[in-house]
C-alpha cells in the first residue's frame, strides 16, 4: 500500500559524505621543532609559540555550516595523548562544547580522518565531524539555532596535553567561521500585504526554483534553513506565521489565505520559475504545507520533515472551511523525575471518532510528496502520519508518496551538523520535552536527509523537455 525508504546509515553505507571531506595538509616527514610551512587551503593554529604544534582546517577560515571541515592537528610528539575541545556561542550567548581524546599517529599527527576518538569525551570513533555534531549546551534544555543569517558562528578549537580532567596544558587552538551565506546569495527582508518573511536568492540571473519555508510551533522568522537551502540554487521565502511582528501573538487560529498571499507572491516573482512552487515544513510547518498542498493552486512538491498530516495545535480556516485541531489528552504526559515531558503519546489518533476531522484532505493536493521521518521522534508519530497519509493518497488514486525513514533520528532533523537536541522547551506544553534521536545516528540522518530534499525539489521543481540543461 505505501512505500517506504529505511535508511540504516549507523550500518552500511553511512560514511559516503567522509570520503567528500577535504584533506588538510599532510605530514610529509616527522615533524620540524620551526613553524611549518602552510599549505594552500589550509589554516594553521594562532600559535602559542613558534616551535609548538599547530591546528589544520580545511577549508582554511571560513565554511558554510551545513559542507564537512576537515580538522588535523600537526606537530604533536609520535603517538602523544591529547584532548581537542570545540566550542561555539549562539547569540544569546549560550555555550555549546564538546570533547574527544585522541592518540597522535607515529609521525605526530592526528588527522580526525583517520585517526578514531578514544573512549572518554563526548564522542569516540572515526568521526571526522564529531566535534561540531557533538556539540551540546552547557545550560540545560537548550537547542542551538542561528538567528542573524548574515553573521557567522565562530568554532574555537582547543588542543590540550592529555586525558586528564581538569585539562592538561594548552598546545594550541584555532579559529574557524562557519557561515549560513554564500557569496553572491541575496537577503530580501519581505512585508508585501500581510507576508512576514524573508526571500533568499542565489546568484545570477533567474529565474529559480521557489520554494516556501516553514518551521514549527517556536514561531518567530527562522531564516538558517532557508539561506543554506538558497546556497544551492532554490530561490527560498522563510516565512512567519506567527510569534513575529504584527502577526498573532499565539497559536490559535489560522487562515489559509494568509499563507495563500505567500504562494501566489512567489509564483508571481519574476525571479521565480514556474509553473508551480515547493513547500518544505518541520514539525507543525509540515501540516501547514499540507494543508497549503490540499487547499490552494500552484504547488508542485511538498517536503515534510517529521510533520504530520492531521491539523495540529491551532484551527484552520480556509473560505468556509474549517479544520479543527486533533484533539489531546494531558494525562499521557509522562513526565520524569527530572522535570522533563514525553508528550509523544498525547495525541489522539485521527483516525477515530471525531478527531477525523483533524484529517487534512491532501487526496485533494495537485502535488508530489516527500515524507522525511525520524524513527525515534518523540515529539509525536511522524512515521504514523506518513504511512496514514501515504494510504489515503493511494487511496484516491493518487501518486505513491516517497517516505525515507530514519532509525535512531529523533523530532528536529536539522540541515547537516547541527548538534542534536535531546530535549528543550515547548511553548505550548509549557515545560521541557524529550524530542528523541540517538546523536550519530541523527546527524547522519541529518546529512542523508538534506541530499533527498535537495534531490526531491530539483526533481520536481526542475523538470524540462529532454535535450534543456537545468540552472542547478
Amino acid at each position: 500500500m505505501y512505500q517506504v525508504t529505511a535508511r540504516a546509515l549507523s550500518r552500511a553505507g553511512s560514511r559516503g559524505w567522509q570520503g567528500r571531506l577535504p584533506r588538510p595538509s599532510p605530514a610529509h616527514a616527522a615533524p620540524q621543532r620551526r613553524s611549518p610551512a602552510r599549505p594552500p587551503g589550509t589554516a594553521p593554529a594562532r600559535g602559542l609559540s613558534a616551535m609548538g604544534p599547530a591546528v589544520r582546517l580545511s577549508p582554511a577560515a571560513r565554511s558554510l555550516f551545513d559542507e564537512p571541515l576537515a580538522i588535523a592537528v600537526q606537530g604533536l610528539a609520535p603517538r602523544q595523548q591529547v584532548t581537542l575541545r570545540t566550542s561555539l556561542r549562539d547569540e544569546a550567548g549560550e555555550l555549546f562544547q564538546a570533547c574527544a581524546r585522541y592518540q597522535a599517529g607515529d609521525d605526530g599527527e592526528l588527522d580526525l580522518a583517520r585517526c578514531p576518538a578514544l573512549p572518554g569525551g563526548s564522542f569516540s570513533g572515526l568521526e571526522p565531524m564529531g566535534p561540531l555534531w557533538a556539540l551540546q549546551p552547557q545550560q540545560p534544555f537548550r537547542r542551538l539555532v542561528k538567528r542573524h543569517v548574515r553573521s557567522p558562528f565562530r568554532l574555537q578549537l582547543e588542543v590540550f596535553e592529555g586525558h586528564g580532567d581538569p585539562s592538561g596544558r594548552l598546545l594550541a587552538q584555532a579559529q574557524h567561521e562557519r557561515a549560513f551565506l554564500r557569496d553572491g546569495v541575496r537577503r530580501v527582508p519581505v512585508r508585501d500585504g500581510r507576508i512576514r518573511a524573508t526571500l533568499f536568492l542565489p546568484p545570477g540571473d533567474g529565474p529559480f526554483p521557489g520554494i516556501i519555508d516553514l518551521y514549527g510551533t517556536g514561531g518567530g522568522l527562522p531564516e538558517y534553513r532557508a539561506c543554506l537551502l538558497a546556497n544551492y540554487g532554490f530561490a527560498v521565502l522563510a516565512l512567519a506565521f506567527y510569534g513575529y511582528e504584527d502577526l498573532p501573538k499565539e497559536m490559535k487560529e489560522f487562515h489559509l489565505e494568509y499563507f495563500e498571499e505567500a504562494v501566489n507572491y512567489m509564483l508571481q516573482h519574476t525571479q521565480v520559475k514556474g509553473p508551480g512552487i515547493g513547500l518544505l515544513g518541520i514539525s507543525k510547518g509540515g501540516d501547514l504545507c499540507v494543508s497549503m498542498a490540499s487547499f490552494l493552486k500552484g504547488i508542485t512538491a511538498t517536503a515534510l520533515i517529521n510533520g504530520s498530516v492531521a491539523n495540529v495545535g491551532a484551527v484552520l480556516r480556509y473560505k468556509d472551511v474549517t479544520i479543527p485541531p486533533l484533539g489531546v489528552n494531558a494525562k499521557r504526559i509522562k513526565v520524569t523525575k527530572s522535570g522533563i515531558a514525553n508528550i509523544i503519546d498525547v495525541l489522539n489518533n485521527p483516525l477515530e471518532g471525531p478527531d477525523r476531522q483533524s484529517f487534512i484532505p491532501l487526496e485533494k493536493a495537485e502535488c508530489r510528496f516527500l515524507f522525511i521521518v525520524g524513527q525515534d521522534d518523540h515529539n509525536w508519530k511522524s512515521e504514523f502520519f506518513a504511512v496514514e497519509g501515504s494510504k489515503r493518497l493511494q487511496a484516491h488514486g493518487k501518486e505513491k508518496p516517497e517516505i525515507v525513514c530514519y532509525p535512531g533520528a529523533g523530532h528536529y532533523i536539522e540541515p547537516p551538523f547541527f548538534p542534536m537536541c535531546a530535549a528543550s522547551m515547548h511553548l505550548l506544553v509549557g515545560k521541557p520535552v524529550v524530542w528523541g534521536g540517538e546523536p550519530k545516528a541523527h546527524c547522519e540522518a541529518q546529512i542523508d536527509a538534506w541530499q533527498q530534499i535537495q534531490a526531491f525539489f530539483r526533481k520536481h521543481l526542475t523538470a524540462k523537455p529532454p535535450g534543456t540543461s537545468s540552472k542547478l
